[in-house]
């Protein structure tokens, strides 16, 4: 296994890799990682299925986007493959810490500037994953139909095979239909996003410079990111406050908030099951209120 790793990593880095010991570390529930080390540098490895390169391939090209926006530190892609046992993706070792409430204004700062980088639609070059579940990016000029096609709509019809209570689809469904009246006055602009921008997505450095990694890269609104870090624990109030100090918010957000949230409740419906059907209605019916 390592010698078709090692010769990926050497060709990519024009010199030579040998792993002279690798440990398993902590890499979330979806990727074993590895921690590798050689003579000179260590890589982070992250494996899965031989089915999963393609979601490897997408997310060092998310990553490529968001270090060519020169703004939020993310690691650096160095090879990826796929052996007769993994799909494996090695990465640039970081040697990360918790948050810190200054990195966190800082991270606030370096997103809203990354969420300047904006394209001609929707969407993205290609589809990719979000969690374990696949992502569509096909480009769309309109966000409300990418929205109710691509995210919403996407997630559930996934739901529905999964099992999600009838009552609970038709809610749903009516919260597709009244999206238009929650874009009739806001019309975001298409910004380079993390896309999965929760709080076990972003860490700093020995130096206290925030790192972003694991994002599900595409153009869409910018509240869509500030939604998901208000999910599970949320920010320090610190990043919130340096965001809007950089770029203010639009009215309408708190409203607009729960539907992006709906996006990652339904996925995270679709990967763990039934515990979050009762979120999922519960946003629902309060975004129709709101409506």
């Amino acid at each position: 296994m390592w010698q078709a790793i090692e010769q990926a990593i050497s060709g990519a880095l024009g010199e030579q890799f040998t792993v002279t010991s690798a440990r398993a570390v902590g890499g979330g529930c979806i990727n074993q990682a590895m921690h590798l080390q050689g003579k000179s540098r260590s890589v982070f490895l992250k494996l899965n299925g031989v089915d999963r390169l393609e979601m490897f391939s997408a997310e060092a090209a998310g990553l490529c986007a968001i270090r060519a926006s020169n703004t939020v530190r993310a690691p650096e892609p160095i090879a990826w493959g796929v052996d007769g046992q993994s799909s494996w993706l090695a990465l640039e070792f970081l040697a990360l810490q918790p948050a810190r409430a200054e990195s966190a204004f800082q991270l606030g700062k370096q997103l809203a500037a990354m969420h300047a980088h904006t394209a001609a639609g929707f969407g993205w070059d290609r589809d990719n994953t979000i969690g374990a579940t696949p992502q569509p990016n096909q480009w769309t000029r309109d966000w409300v139909t990418f929205l109710r096609e691509q995210r919403i709509g996407h997630q559930l019809g996934l739901a529905r095979d999964n099992g999600l209570p009838a009552a609970t689809h038709d809610r749903v469904e009516q919260v597709q239909s009244a999206l238009p009246r929650l874009f009739d006055v806001y019309q975001p602009r298409p910004s380079l996003l993390h896309g999965d921008l929760w709080g076990g997505n972003w860490a700093v450095e020995s130096g206290g410079h925030p790192v972003v990694f694991d994002p599900a890269v595409y153009y869409g609104d910018r509240e869509a990111d500030l939604a998901m870090t208000e999910l599970f624990g949320g920010f320090d109030r610190g990043f919130y406050e340096a965001y809007r100090r950089t770029w203010p918010l639009d009215s309408g957000y708190d409203v607009r908030r729960d539907l992006y949230q709906l996006y990652h409740i339904l996925n995270h419906f679709n990967l763990f099951g039934g515990g979050y059907a009762g979120q999922v209605r519960a946003l629902a019916d309060r975004l129709l209120a709101n409506c």
